[in-house]
């Protein structure tokens, strides 16, 4: 992977971590960095310069992604939130063949697909929930236990894959607290969001790690079904439009440039 790739790629996944519905982790399986980037936080130790110089790219262009697209992301969902979503949609189908290759990498079983039905269905019932979501938090605070808590529902939702921490601050009214805090630059808010990103991120990697060398198979079809679930849950509907015409084009395009790019850095392994 060259620097170019694993910058872009950094960057989609920022952008995904902090777009509501859009799950960073799910990107990160579509990219095939999901496992490599488990075991790399799961075990600093192991290999440590080498990841470093493998991912130090991706971290950059997550880092760029979060930044410049705060606004930018909060911009288009406020005003073109279809279109953004049907490019997604777009993005992620393109790259499901090179996710299923990967999830088979180690073999096939058919009750993998078993443990694929339960997360599908899994994320399927939270995409209801998420529709009918209000604020159950009124009053959204920004002091330090807050802030780190908020983190580490940002860094849950990015190690986790198909599940989207904006919708969960958007649930409980964080999300314009933290959204905010990025895009305007609050060094104290940011530091303590840090805090609780980095604490989940180890928690949970370290978990997922282990599961990858336990339990490969069915680790990554529990995550695929995920992936897939997330793919519908960001699905905004369809109508008999010109407009909605226009966004099936987007999605085809970004389809086809999805899976050629997908192609292509399979081609060159």
């Amino acid at each position: 992977m060259n620097f170019f790739s694993g910058f872009m790629k950094g960057v989609a996944m920022g952008a995904g971590a902090i777009a509501p519905g859009v799950s960073g982790g799910a990107l990160a399986v579509i990219f095939g960095l999901y496992d490599r980037l488990a075991n790399f936080i799961a075990n600093l130790n192991r290999n440590f310069r080498e990841n470093i110089m493998f991912f130090m790219p991706v971290g950059i262009g997550g880092v760029a992604g979060i930044l410049v697209f705060s606004r930018i992301v909060e911009y288009l969902f406020k005003y073109h939130e279809v279109e953004v979503r049907y490019a997604f949609m777009g993005l992620m189908l393109g790259t499901l063949p090179s996710v299923v290759r990967q999830a088979n990498r180690r073999g096939f079983k058919v009750k993998y697909l078993f443990l694929m039905a339960v997360s599908l269905a899994l994320t399927l019932m939270l995409t209801n929930m998420e529709n009918n979501a209000v604020n159950i938090i009124s009053d959204v605070q920004a002091t330090p236990i807050y802030l780190i808590v908020y983190g580490a529902i940002v860094g849950f939702g990015t190690i986790i894959p198909g599940i989207s921490a904006s919708i969960i601050l958007m649930y409980i009214g964080a999300y314009e607290t933290v959204i905010g805090a990025i895009s305007n630059l609050n060094i104290y808010m940011i530091f303590y969001l840090g805090i609780g990103f980095a604490l989940s991120i180890l928690l949970f990697a370290k978990l997922i790690s282990m599961l990858f060398d336990k339990a490969y198979g069915y680790t990554y079809y529990t995550i695929l079904g995920l992936v897939i679930g997330s793919i519908f849950s960001i699905f905004p509907g369809f109508a008999v439009t010109f407009d909605y015409a226009f966004n099936f084009i987007i999605l085809a395009a970004s389809f086809m440039l999805s899976y050629s790019l997908s192609c292509c850095m399979r081609t060159n392994r």
